[in-house]
């Protein structure tokens, strides 16, 4: 037996009273860390790492409430829970908005040096890192802080190294010539996932360029003008009748003057444009491969600004937009441009500065990919491989792998992970190495420059659910927690990191980094817009958990999503969930408030003593922990989440706590005593079952109940038991609320206050129903207010009265001189419209064959029982019509 420990709870809950004190209790307590307790199964789950470039969005905030969701249902079950936090070094972004910072200053990264310069950015680090963490406290996450990583900790770090390295080794790690995507705003190479491509309108310019032997000109168009001064060939298809004869010829470039070939490649598409194309190795992908297949010479025209540079001729010096303008007047001028037509194409822009995206030649590091996708391709098709949820993402996923090119991977910055690759000055020899070597291995000499380039973000997050666990160190974090459980993200970076991670962890750990991936849409506006900056409609989380609480917040995300789709923020579904949490509240209240100092709490005893309420109470409550297991192991927040509140709201608040006060304020001890027992037993459970959802209010409450344990944060999640299912209670309850329901609809149509007394009288249509409202009588009287009540079979009709027919009984209220006999056949036409209604939608389901070859027996039956119920209550409703007609 377990004493009342405090019933009083403040009249109104407040947030911000409640959730900044028991957090710090939480953490202060390690209710967060994993214990490594080999009596426990292990569960884990790495948290995608925010950049540490500012303030969480909403985005965030969903996700990480995802986890939070399961890491602590886990807990509850009694896994041994890892949730490991860290954070993202984010080389683009942060570094951008350092320099930012500095612009402001008046300075430049150069003004400093790299060093002064990356002082500058781990001080950011440290500020906003705090920044972040104070979000995650203040969201209520139970993360392991004392597993906290950085993706640019010593740890991570040597991470990092080994896997260039390891890869270097087994060649598939090159540096070489290619065309790359290149930001000439940040002057760093991007990797293909890293453009947007946005469909611009602009111009198609078709050009003449004449033949070296004066014969004539052959037409060629592009959309870029300003790249026609590195061309160095002209291609026609080898198949295309109109060129063969011009194969192998020259001709001249316009305002460079160079003698350039005509090639034929089988890359031309005949029917695209005049057949023939301009090539131009170094500022185009596919006229890099056409070049290396014709050894045609790679001339780059501009610099990494985006600046014609010396090989532009008269146009050096020109920014690439401007050179643009000039050109195509010069060309026009000259009659070598001789139309130019509307043309809208998609153009790569960086998707973290904006700028077009400039393709050009440049000297990089590169990951050959197709040898690490055969592996991920191959476990994913042997049905062994992560399991996608929803199961759609899988295809976008194999859609890109089998399709994949090599990586680009070094980035012109000097915040991140720097290439562990030295030149030597003397034999010019490439070392690359876990350590920084004092000499070159090839001659000796000392004259040692390291790579200046630092990796891209995403290779060292490509590591995050092994290097967090310590590898390349057989830790026994390692040993326990990986391969992790889950991985939630959303599907906007699929390419950028899920595949990577797979890719990673199969060629080093041999084994898939997690089982499932749980795919999450975008947070919206209430327009269906996507929050941004530029459309000013965005929402600071903080903000909702300042008016709000973090409670509210996080019940509406999860009860508002669903997995892989889109959900819209609404302020008024905050505010729903915050009445949820003061409707709670309330009810917690109520229940405390009826618990004395004598009063010791015995759990559900002697069942054959419980109440009609009291064992529908327990079979709702039975039926809801079963639907949230299920629902939570199938990753249906949303659902889970509403069924919650559908049973607590409606069933226990709106409900049982209701009828519990006809005993807690009644004569008999041992009813009272049973009624506070069942009222305890039910809260707690229910609070445990939300507690993943919303853990302040939950714990808050909890703490005062007279059930065992410290902390709601390690009790145990509820499960489902067969000792508690009672169907014939539900039937019981159900004809029990259906009168209650339908007595307050007449009063409320009829204009009948709940305060004056009327005349009940309850025609049971079977024995059973009478028994059962003869032993609930007490109910129907404390919630109905009759003057007179009446239960009996065979009971006669009265002329004028307000008639419902429910499944198991009728109700008659004779309300004579308060009825209008019109108004009465009007309501129960209408209620026979909707008998109709339901006869013909039941009858047309049993009539379909593919309903009865498909659906189980059982839910046949059910159609079955449903139609009967509704023809009999059609035919009694018909009866009534025509007796108040006559």
């Amino acid at each position: 037996m377990i004493t009342v420990k405090e019933t009083s709870l403040p009249t109104v809950y407040d947030p911000k009273q409640v959730e900044e004190r028991l957090y710090e209790e939480w953490v202060a307590k390690k209710r967060f860390h994993a214990t490594g307790d080999p009596s426990k199964q292990p569960y884990s789950i790495v948290i995608p790492p925010p950049n540490v470039t500012g303030v969480l969005h909403m985005g965030h905030a969903l996700d990480f409430t995802l986890q939070d969701v399961l890491i602590r249902r886990k807990r509850m079950q009694g896994y041994d829970a890892l949730w490991l936090p860290g954070m993202d070094h984010a080389g683009i972004a942060t570094q951008a908005r350092v320099e930012g910072m500095l612009r402001q200053e008046g300075i430049s990264r150069y003004d400093l040096g790299r060093e002064k310069f990356l002082e500058k950015v781990w001080e950011w680090k440290e500020k906003y890192g705090g920044t972040i963490r104070d979000q995650w406290r203040k969201m209520g996450f139970s993360l392991d802080y004392d597993r906290e990583r950085f993706t640019m900790d010593e740890g991570l770090s040597r991470a990092v190294r080994t896997v260039f390295v390891t890869l270097y080794e087994k060649g598939l790690i090159y540096r070489g010539k290619r065309i790359i995507n290149w930001d000439p705003e940040a002057r760093t190479a991007l990797s293909d996932i890293e453009v947007e491509y946005k469909n611009i309108k602009g111009a198609l310019y078709h050009m003449r360029y004449p033949l070296a032997d004066g014969s004539g000109h052959i037409v060629v168009a592009t959309t870029r003008p300003e790249t026609m001064l590195g061309d160095t060939a002209v291609a026609v298809h080898p198949e295309d009748e109109r060129y063969k004869h011009l194969v192998g010829k020259t001709v001249i470039l316009p305002i460079i003057g160079r003698e350039i070939p005509i090639v034929a490649d089988e890359y031309v598409d005949k029917e695209f444009g005049s057949g023939a194309v301009k090539i131009t190795p170094a500022h185009d992908p596919n006229d890099f491969e056409i070049g290396l297949r014709h050894n045609l010479p790679q001339i780059t025209v501009m610099d990494e600004k985006g600046v014609m540079n010396e090989q532009a001729g008269p146009y050096q010096g020109l920014d690439r937009f401007a050179c643009r303008k000039k050109i195509v007047q010069d060309l026009q001028e000259a009659g070598v441009l001789f139309k130019i037509e509307e043309h809208e194409h998609a153009v790569g822009h960086s998707e973290r500065s904006g700028a077009v995206v400039e393709p050009i030649l440049s000297t990089q590091w590169f990951v050959k990919m197709q040898p690490l996708a055969e592996k991920a391709i191959a476990l994913q098709k042997s049905g062994q491989g992560v399991r996608f949820v929803p199961d759609r993402f899988e295809k976008i996923y194999l859609h890109w792998i089998e399709n994949i090119r090599d990586w680009c991977i070094s980035r012109q910055l000097w915040w991140g992970h720097r290439i562990p690759a030295w030149y030597c000055g003397d034999c010019g020899e490439t070392i690359v190495a876990m350590e920084d070597p004092t000499s070159c291995p090839h001659c000796g000499s000392r004259s040692l420059t390291q790579d200046e380039d630092v990796l891209d973000t995403w290779f060292s997050s490509a590591l995050w659910p092994f290097s967090t666990m310590g590898w390349p160190d057989e830790t026994e974090d390692l040993k326990r927690y990986y391969p992790t459980n889950v991985l939630v993200t959303g599907y906007d970076i699929i390419y950028f990191w899920v595949a990577r991670m797979i890719f990673t962890a199969l060629e080093f750990t041999g084994e898939k980094p997690f089982a499932d991936v749980l795919i999450h849409g975008l947070i919206r506006d209430s327009e269906g817009r996507k929050m941004s900056k530029s459309l000013g409609n965005g929402v600071d989380p903080l903000d909702v958990i300042e008016k709000y609480g973090a409670d509210a917040l996080r019940f509406m995300l999860m009860t508002a999503s669903s997995p892989g789709n889109d959900l819209r923020f609404y302020w008024e579904k905050v505010e729903a969930a915050r009445n949820f949490a003061n409707k709670i509240w309330n009810a917690s209240r109520f229940v405390l408030m009826n618990l004395d100092e004598r009063f010791k709490y015995t759990g559900i005893g002697d069942r054959e003593k419980l109440g009609t309420a009291d064992q529908w109470i327990l079979h709702r409550l039975n039926e809801t922990v079963a639907d949230v297991n299920r629902r939570l192991d199938e990753y249906d927040f949303g659902g889970a989440g509403q069924a919650l509140y559908e049973f607590i709201w409606n069933e226990l608040c709106d409900w049982y706590i209701e009828l519990a006060k006809l005993y807690l304020y009644g004569d008999d001890p041992e009813a009272k005593t049973i009624t506070q027992n069942v009222l305890v037993y039910v809260l707690d459970q229910s609070l445990r079952l939300l507690h993943p959802f919303m853990p302040f209010i939950t714990e808050e409450i909890w703490k005062h109940l007279p059930v065992e344990g410290e902390s709601i944060v390690v009790a145990a999640y509820p499960k489902a038991s067969e000792t508690f299912v009672n169907e014939s209670a539900v039937q019981d309850m159900t004809l029990i609320m259906d009168i209650i329901r339908s007595v307050r609809n007449i009063r409320a149509e009829m204009n009948v206050p709940p305060s004056r007394a009327i005349h009940l009288m309850i025609k049971p249509t079977n024995e059973r129903a009478q028994k059962i409202l003869l032993i609930n009588e007490a109910y129907i009287r404390r919630f109905c207010n009759p003057e007179k009540l009446e239960i009996e079979e065979g009971l006669p009709v009265p002329e004028k009265a307000v008639t419902s027919i429910l499944t198991g009984c009728e109700l008659y209220l004779p309300l004579a001189g308060l009825i209008d006999i019109d108004a009465e056949i009007a309501r129960l036409q209408k209620e026979l419209k909707k008998l109709d209604a339901e006869v013909e939608r039941v009858e047309k389901k049993l009539s379909n064959p593919g309903f009865i070859q498909k659906a189980p027996a059982e839910v046949i039956e059910a159609e079955r029982a449903k139609e009967k119920d509704y023809k009999e209550k059609r035919d009694k409703v018909r009866a009534r019509i025509a007796e108040l007609q006559e």
